[in-house]
């Protein structure tokens, strides 16, 4: 059945760590059809196009849409369509794969530093900072990786101190203007089992199939402790995590699409206002060209 959608119903609590046994992955649609959900979707990413020019225009805050989720639980998609209305211009989508050799240089969180939106744009991060403190701790050996001095691989107070220090940078950016909202897709392993499926069995999807895709799945409990782990130590009120049920992806890119509508929404952007100075300007230009009309 259809209904409207709350985003704070998805949203992670402070201080209170969400078993992901108990989350449903799969809840009743909000649209009532294939048709509704299309028109749903549209006047969703109408607004947010609408309000990303006001966003744009304003040059006060930006906002960063952080989306994280196991492999096959649609974030592309996601992105995809609820994205496809704004305008390339303020929005740009940044996706993090395997760090390079330089990249493990540098500590974990400077590669995304480097990626941040500015002032008056959206950024959206396919993936991010959190992969080190998932598939690293799921991978503890992938810390010797990274040369951080002082530390053993999978030692209990690497997660603390890198909960820590995300928590302080989503604290300063928050304070310096920058909106964080982070979206957890939760796909369930049955449904991830049919879309890899999928993924054989439709040639076109064959492309998206990986090897190594299968060999993280047997880390699958692992990986749902890493999880809780996370969205319980760094969802603040400030930045908060919402855990999206992502084994429905129409319903997802809904539930999606009003959380960052909410979210714009909630930054208040407004046009700027004409100064008497500018207002006197402006004036003085629109005489000009209509002088120049009647000169014609």
């Amino acid at each position: 059945m259809s209904g409207m959608i709350e985003s704070g119903r998805f949203r992670v609590a402070p201080g209170s760590r969400p078993r992901l046994a108990d989350q449903d992955s799969l809840i009743a649609p909000f649209y009532a059809s294939r048709g509704d959900y299309r028109r749903q979707l549209q006047r969703h990413v109408k607004a947010l196009s609408r309000l990303q020019r006001v966003h744009y225009a304003a040059n006060a805050h930006a906002l960063l849409v952080i989306f994280q989720a196991m492999d096959a639980a649609g974030k592309d998609g996601a992105i995809a369509h609820v994205m496809s209305g704004l305008n390339p211009q303020g929005c740009e989508v940044t996706s993090f794969k395997h760090p390079t050799e330089s990249e493990l240089t540098r500590d974990f969180l400077w590669r995304a530093a480097t990626k941040l939106p500015e002032r008056g744009r959206i950024g959206v991060f396919n993936r991010s900072y959190y992969e080190e403190v998932l598939i690293v701790r799921v991978h503890p050996e992938l810390l010797l990786s990274e040369g951080v001095p002082g530390r053993e691989a999978g030692a209990a107070d690497v997660w603390r101190d890198r909960y820590r220090s995300i928590c302080d940078f989503e604290a300063h950016l928050t304070r310096n203007g920058t909106k964080i909202v982070k979206i957890f897709l939760h796909l369930s392993k049955d449904e991830q089992r049919r879309r890899f499926l999928s993924r054989i069995d439709e040639p076109e999807k064959n492309w998206k199939f990986s090897m190594a895709d299968i060999e993280e799945r047997r880390f699958w409990d692992s990986y749902m402790e890493a999880y809780e782990a996370c969205l319980d130590a760094t969802s603040t009120a400030g930045a908060p995590w919402f855990i999206v049920p992502a084994d429905d992806k129409p319903n997802a890119r809904l539930i999606v699409s009003q959380i960052v509508l909410d979210a714009l929404r909630e930054l208040h952007p407004q046009f700027p206002k004409t100064s008497k100075a500018r207002r006197a300007e402006l004036d003085t230009v629109r005489a000009a060209l209509l002088a120049e009309t009647r000169g014609t």
